[in-house]
């Protein structure tokens, strides 16, 4: 693998990561689609699972409640498969926002009540 392509796949990660934590969260999973569908990953799950939590987000922000529980329990087992990190990023946090979001989103009735204190930035 050549360092260009590795730069390439550096920036759509990083570039996923900003997106997410500036809450754009349709970007991030363009950005994150682009890295996991157009080259072999070791951590290919992790990727997707990054996906289906920024897609389950941006369902919030469209009033898709089905959605967005659909995604976010879809990518807890992913999730589990990298525990405690991955890339540097502390897996047990996302799970437990991502358990505090599906709990918050089961006690709602409209969108527009649910509590984005609970989505954390993901760090490095």
């Amino acid at each position: 693998m050549s360092s260009r392509e590795d730069k390439i796949k550096e920036e759509l990660f990083t570039k996923g990561l900003n997106a997410f934590n500036s809450s754009n969260y349709y970007d991030a999973h363009e950005h994150w689609e682009d890295l996991w569908s157009d080259y072999r990953l070791p951590d290919a799950k992790f990727i997707q699972a990054l996906i289906q939590l920024s897609v389950g987000y941006f369902h919030i922000t469209n009033n898709n409640k089905n959605g967005a529980l659909g995604l976010l329990n879809k990518c807890k087992p992913k999730f589990e498969l990298y525990k405690p990190s991955c890339r540097g990023i502390n897996v047990d946090n996302i799970l437990k926002f991502v358990d505090n979001s599906i709990e918050d989103l089961n006690k709602i009735n409209e969108m527009k009540e649910f509590d984005w204190s609970l989505v954390k930035k993901i760090k490095i």
